[in-house]
């Protein structure tokens, strides 16, 4: 096997597919809180995207209805991320999850974006991000990536809007 192979840079995560216990529940969270929009429902499955692709997110209750979330200690999913284009989308979302008095787990600046975390209503990890102009990357001296994990200044986020 040729170990120098390396992925292209055009490939993308196309999806992430979620086990959850109450669709309904979930499509609150997803459709009404985050904004997402249904392309599709099947049986015990919504499908749910932005801008009409035909799905970033799907959600079922095939082998979970009903059932606990996972163990925060066991293997598994950490966290979805999904990527706004602006600092701007950032903020508006924030402003609606603070508006709808939405927990948050945590706010970062990692020197290449700025995260917002929260647990769906699973306790799936869920990370909403913007990612800062590549030439604002934090580099080492060997052009290596620097990140770091800062606090995130909300109020300024919140400039963006104001």
């Amino acid at each position: 096997m040729d170990k120098s192979y390396t992925v292209p840079a055009q490939t993308r995560i196309g999806h992430v597919h979620l086990k959850v216990a109450d669709l309904a529940r979930s499509l609150e969270f997803y459709r009404d809180l985050l904004g997402f929009e249904i392309t599709m429902m099947y049986g015990q499955a919504a499908f749910i995207s932005a801008g009409g692709y035909h799905h970033h997110i799907g959600l079922n209750t095939w082998y979970s209805k009903g059932f606990p979330p996972a163990s925060k200690d066991g293997v598994g999913l950490f966290h979805t991320a999904i990527l706004y284009p602006s600092r701007k989308d950032l903020a508006i979302i924030y402003d609606r999850l603070r508006s709808a008095h939405y927990p948050l787990t945590g706010a970062s600046d990692h020197g290449v974006s700025e995260a917002l975390y929260l647990d769906d209503p699973d306790s799936n990890g869920v990370e909403l991000y913007w990612d800062k102009p590549k030439e604002l990357w934090p580099s080492k001296t060997d052009g290596s990536l620097d990140m770091f994990t800062k606090p995130l200044d909300l109020h300024d986020l919140l400039k963006e809007i104001t």
